[in-house]
């Protein structure tokens, strides 16, 4: 059973949310809050899989509640996705740095949600695609970075780094790389560990930041 935590100061987006995800089998919604504050409250006492988080709250914003998540050690289990009605950059880059799995915009089809939901769940990073192309369209006019860590990856890590921040799953690394899941999964975790990565989502950012991905890749 994934377990989630609604997040949003409108009733009625929280209600809908709620609606769409009750009528599911594998997913319970256990706590909804209305501010930031609220949020990190709940997620302490319920400790959720999933906390979808708007970002613009009252009190404390989905940003600082995402940050104070991430931050502490006994929320490690709790994945944040962000939701917002707004996809700009700045708060792309800041709620993936803030420690977010994912980042979705609020008009996204309902059975695109719960895929969504069900990805962020088993330790997917979870990007719109529109979200993905911001990131490439913000890196090709700009140099890269130096590569900090990457030169510790070994080449079928580096592939498997390069392929998350694609926006692949893993059963999608696997194919592309023609090995099992399990092994495309453990490369993912090592790269993770090597690069002190929380999550797939900072992979993402670490690969554009590093030049790994080249721009035109994605989509290919």
């Amino acid at each position: 059973m994934i377990r989630v935590l609604l997040a949003d100061d409108q009733p009625l987006i929280r209600s809908g949310f709620r609606a769409l995800l009750d009528i599911e089998d594998d997913i319970e919604v256990v706590a909804e809050a209305a501010d930031g504050s609220q949020a990190v409250a709940l997620a302490k006492q319920h400790l959720p899989d999933i906390a979808l988080v708007d970002i613009q709250m009252p009190v404390v914003d989905g940003i600082e509640a995402t940050r104070r998540v991430a931050s502490d050690p006994a929320l490690t289990g709790v994945r944040v996705v962000i939701l917002t009605n707004y996809g700009l950059d700045e708060y792309v880059f800041d709620a993936l740095r803030a420690g977010a799995t994912g980042f979705l915009v609020k008009d996204i089809q309902p059975e695109d949600f719960l895929h969504a939901v069900r990805v962020a769940a088993r330790g997917d990073a979870l990007l719109a695609p529109s979200i993905t192309r911001k990131l490439i369209d913000r890196y090709v006019t700009q140099p890269p970075r130096a590569p900090i860590g990457l030169e510790h990856l070994t080449n079928r890590e580096r592939e498997a780094v390069a392929l998350v921040a694609q926006g692949l799953t893993t059963d999608q690394i696997a194919a592309r790389m023609v090995i099992s899941p399990l092994t495309a999964k453990t490369h993912i975790n090592r790269a993770m560990t090597k690069l002190h990565a929380r999550d797939r989502a900072q992979l993402v950012i670490l690969a554009y930041e590093s030049g790994l991905v080249a721009p035109g890749s994605f989509g290919n």
